[in-house]
């Protein structure tokens, strides 16, 4: 089956009759976190593209009713809505076309690009994903060179402003010609004529999906550069035409941005991030070291209280497991209950349970559980992630209680 879609790739609306409509359900999928329920619509002949070939579907609506999703089954096009549709009802298509010309080019430019690859340097394509931010080929070679890849975009741009026609044509499937041109082969419910999409003495390759017709409508093609793929691949990242439009749009709205919060030029952002960085990694190891100092003065003051009691409770905002460590390395765990916590007093943090190996075993997952946190102890401490700091007090309570009890018994 060939659809409208296929034989004008430019159509944005399109009337039409609905054949049959059907309860379905939509799976969740990306952010949605529910199953949809609703109909496949099936309609006499479409211009929104059923996802295949590494291209996804197109999106829009039959008369005011949004089509959410596109699929093939068979020579059907299955279009899942949220509102029934009468069977022999007459339907206006309109076709999201921003989407639908975003994937004619990124799928083209695959095309485009994967012929030179393999021309140039002899990479065969193995696969490829159209992304919503970006396009990948995969490679069927362990590495690409920058220089490949400065060389690859070069003639890929060239071809571009050459002018040259993108043309479709269908063949029956038993025709030999389909048997010389590239192909991963056909889906094995595959029905009606097969299309070939032909890149003038360039390409010819068998595909479903939507293109350009002239490699000038692809309008620019950036390589971004590679990434290794999986065992022995590489990836081959690219934008093509609007993409790279609003690729440097943002590029260049980030430059203004950091041009006003830096207070220099856009050739200057990166040495003075580095000065930044650097700056604040000398900061934070003072700040590192000011902690230090200040958990073993608590520790010290604590200890030369004579009328300190045995349990030792401090909170601070900043600070980390080294720094409550410190504390109880050094006022010591033999004599000393200790309970410590760092971070927002009435949010998530950290905290510490120190002292006799018996008494911080049988208390610990009370005071995890209290804080409604986790945590694990050994020997002498118990420690962990809190969401509940604003329960400290009651935790406080419970380790007085105990020890009160502890004096009682003694």
């Amino acid at each position: 089956m060939v659809f409208q879609c296929q034989r004008d790739s430019w159509a944005r609306q399109f009337a039409t009759r609905v054949a049959s409509c059907r309860p379905a359900e939509l799976p969740a999928e990306g952010g949605a976190k529910e199953t949809l329920r609703g109909f496949h619509v099936v309609l006499e002949d479409t211009i929104l593209f059923p996802e295949g070939g590494g291209q996804p579907s197109d999106r829009g609506l039959i008369d005011d009713i949004p089509v959410l999703r596109v699929t093939r089954q068979g020579p059907a096009a299955l279009h899942f809505v949220q509102s029934p549709l009468a069977p022999g009802s007459e339907v206006l298509l309109t076709v999201d076309w921003e989407r639908r010309f975003d994937h004619m080019q990124q799928h083209s430019g695959q095309h485009l690009i994967t012929a030179l690859a393999d021309q140039m340097f002899g990479f065969k394509t193995t696969s490829w994903e159209l992304g919503h931010q970006r396009t990948v080929i995969e490679l069927d070679t362990p590495s690409v060179t920058a220089e490949q890849v400065e060389a690859l975009e070069k003639n890929v741009n060239e071809k571009i402003r050459a002018r040259i026609p993108v043309v479709v044509r269908e063949h029956s499937e038993d025709d030999p010609e389909i048997e010389m041109v590239r192909s991963r082969g056909l889906p094995d419910d595959h029905t009606g004529p097969v299309r070939i999409i032909s890149i003038e003495g360039i390409d010819d390759n068998m595909c479903c999906g939507t293109h350009v017709s002239n490699l000038s409508d692809l309008q620019v093609i950036k390589l971004l550069g590679t990434e290794k793929g999986k065992k022995n691949k590489t990836n081959l990242v690219f934008l093509a035409g609007n993409r790279v439009l609003k690729s440097v749009e943002r590029s260049h709205s980030i430059e203004k941005a950091l041009t006003l919060l830096l207070k220099n030029g856009a050739e200057e952002h990166v040495e003075a991030v580095k000065r930044l960085q650097n700056s604040v990694k000398l900061l934070q190891k003072n700040n590192l070291n000011l902690l230090r100092d200040l958990a073993v003065l608590t520790a010290q003051n604590f200890k030369s209280n004579p009328g300190r009691g045995r349990v030792f409770v401090l909170h601070r905002k900043d600070g980390d497991s080294e720094f409550m460590n410190i504390i109880a390395n050094e006022i010591g765990t033999e004599d000393t209950l200790l309970f410590l916590t760092v971070g927002d007093e009435k949010a998530a943090g950290l905290f510490l349970l120190a002292g006799p190996s018996e008494v911080v075993e049988k208390l610990g997952p009370r005071v995890a559980e209290l804080l409604e946190g986790k945590g694990a102890g050994k020997r002498d401490r118990f420690q962990g992630k809190a969401t509940r700091m604003s329960r400290r007090a009651e935790v406080q309570a419970l380790l007085q209680d105990f020890i009160g009890h502890q004096s009682l018994e003694e």
